[in-house]
């Protein structure tokens, strides 16, 4: 071989050496600081009784969905929570009526609409995802469904919020305040020891909303969405508006598109917000968690906050808003 010919020979073999150690490297420390960044656990508002039930479950080395349906369990179950579960403002009729979504880290999601009677409407909708066809049960059938598979059928209208109800009936007006916990979700984001990330959401809706109405807590890609490959969302907030944009899907294809979960959030609220002419008239707020562990927040206005937990801290934080 001539020495010219050798010489580009041996420098290209070692250009093409070098830059294999430079891709392992960058994956080696990829790799790095997704496992150094978990497990954590983040949910909408200052829910930090369940961040705190779901982190340390992750820490136990539970999966990242066994720890959000616990999570926000939590919640579910807090009486003096107005906004979820038992003991949820009713709607204008008196009925306390549940909405959830749950999904997986495979993709698989399970939601319920308009459940009545049922303390806990996310084991429900894990339920759906795990043993159904379906992905979604509304009204009736999702109850028949919870009380065939154990759950037993409970009033969940509490009598303080019957107290409020009947108060509210006095002048029926009906006008959601921004940040005020009439018109709330908590939805949980996870990642798990093995890198897999899990999300649910789940609420009792707007206060003294009318008869059937749903939000976007059970709709995938509004109030909740998952992508093992990037990360997930979840979305807060009056409900019209994050379905009419869907939110979640787009906040998660954002990321996937090279954006930061603080960019993602911010250019999907700007978008609702260009949309909505009313905007100043409502609260809606995105919160997304990347696969390496990076957080983002953002709202239309100023008060949102978000729960944390992570190493063993959990802590609330503020949000940026666009006022």
């Amino acid at each position: 071989m001539k020495r010219r010919k050798f010489l580009i020979t041996a420098g290209l073999t070692g250009l093409a050496i070098n830059q294999t150690l430079v891709m392992m490297a960058n994956t080696s420390l990829k790799n790095t600081s997704s496992l150094k960044n978990t497990p954590i656990c983040v949910a909408t508002w200052n829910f930090q009784k369940a961040t705190k039930k779901a982190g340390e479950l992750l820490e136990s080395g539970e999966s990242a969905l066994d720890a959000v349906e616990q999570g926000v369990r939590q919640e579910e179950s807090n009486l003096d929570n107005t906004t979820v579960g038992n003991g949820g403002a009713p709607d204008r009729d008196g009925h306390v009526t549940l909405d959830a979504s749950i999904m997986a880290p495979d993709g698989n999601a399970g939601s319920v609409v308009y459940l009545q009677e049922i303390e806990h409407p996310v084991s429900v909708a894990r339920l759906v995802m795990e043993k159904t066809p379906h992905v979604m049960l509304a009204g009736e059938g999702a109850l028949q469904f919870a009380v065939e598979n154990g759950f037993t059928k409970k009033d969940l209208l509490t009598p303080a919020s019957e107290m409020a109800w009947k108060e509210w009936l006095k002048k029926k007006d009906y006008s959601p305040i921004i940040n005020i916990e009439n018109h709330d979700t908590i939805g949980m984001l996870c990642i798990d020891m093995k890198g897999d990330i899990a999300g649910a959401c789940t609420t009792s809706g707007l206060a003294y909303k009318m008869n059937g109405r749903v939000g976007d807590s059970p709709i995938i890609g509004a109030g909740l969405y998952i992508d093992n490959e990037v990360g997930g969302a979840v979305a807060t907030g009056m409900g019209e508006a994050v379905m009419k944009s869907l939110c979640s899907f787009l906040v998660v294809e954002l990321m996937r598109n090279g954006k930061s979960p603080q960019e993602s959030c911010e250019i999907a609220v700007n978008r609702l917000i260009k949309n909505n002419s009313n905007y100043k008239d409502f609260q809606v707020a995105l919160l997304a968690l990347s696969k390496d562990g990076e957080v983002g927040s953002y709202s239309i206005h100023s008060g949102f906050t978000y729960a944390q937990y992570n190493t063993g801290v959990s802590s609330n934080n503020p949000s940026d808003s666009f006022d």
